[in-house]
């Protein structure tokens, strides 16, 4: 039964973690870190690529700074010569990475922020059976609601690996406060063939995971920060 493995990482750290996870950052991503301007974002983007090289690390079996990422077309990142597949997301100071064997994968999280929902962001990009839904729902729902809509929009179109090529208003997801979280009409994908989960965060944010796989299903792990999603 393969595993997807979802990591929750702080995207703090004192200067002596903050050193190490630099020293195993391959010499372009140090490039990266330092052309930042402000320290906080540099301090983020070093915590998380890191972390990301220690936890794939593991399910190789080699040292962090060997792990070596080449990307897709459309910049996705993914190991070459490899079965692990693995997608990150981060905002307000939290990641989740994600990995995988044997199984395309896309996760995203988000600060909420009402003004999203208010704004005319939904009629943008949300396909119209979405923007229906949600505008049909009380005004003081509509914020969850939008927020259920994107992070699974955006898992989605990350697990395809398409980024901008892929419209958001190009497929369907479920939205409203009593339906699980689905993909309702995709492209070449099955939507049968596809697993979407909302992922328990703290308030203030929502998450969601997408895989291919006919069924997904949430696993506690001992570790806090750890969770695993089998697909079933």
């Amino acid at each position: 039964m393969p595993a997807i493995d979802i990591y929750t990482v702080r995207l703090e750290a004192d200067a002596a973690h903050l050193d190490s996870l630099y020293e195993i950052l391959a010499p372009q991503e140090r490039e990266r870190a330092m052309r930042f301007r402000f320290a906080e974002h540099r301090r983020e983007f070093i915590v998380c690529r890191g972390t990301l090289r220690e936890i794939l690390a593991r399910h190789l079996d080699l040292h962090p700074a060997r792990i070596a990422f080449a990307y897709n077309r459309h910049g996705k990142p993914y190991l070459r010569d490899s079965e692990v597949q693995f997608n990150v997301s981060h905002s307000g100071g939290w990641a989740l990475q994600a990995v995988a064997r044997d199984c395309e994968v896309g996760i995203d999280i988000e600060r909420i922020d009402s003004r999203f929902a208010r704004d005319q962001i939904p009629e943008r990009f949300f396909s119209p059976r979405e923007v229906a839904q949600l505008r049909a729902l009380p005004a003081d729902r509509q914020t969850a609601a939008f927020f259920r809509c994107w992070t699974r929009k955006e898992a989605y179109i990350k697990a395809r690996g398409l980024g901008l090529a892929l419209a958001l208003d190009s497929f369907d997801v479920s939205l409203g406060p009593d339906d699980p979280p689905a993909l309702m009409r995709a492209g070449d994908w099955s939507v049968q063939d596809v697993s979407a989960r909302d992922f328990n965060f703290p308030s203030g944010y929502a998450a969601a995971v997408v895989a291919e796989g006919s069924a997904l299903s949430v696993v506690s792990c001992p570790a806090p920060e750890v969770n695993a999603l089998l697909l079933a």
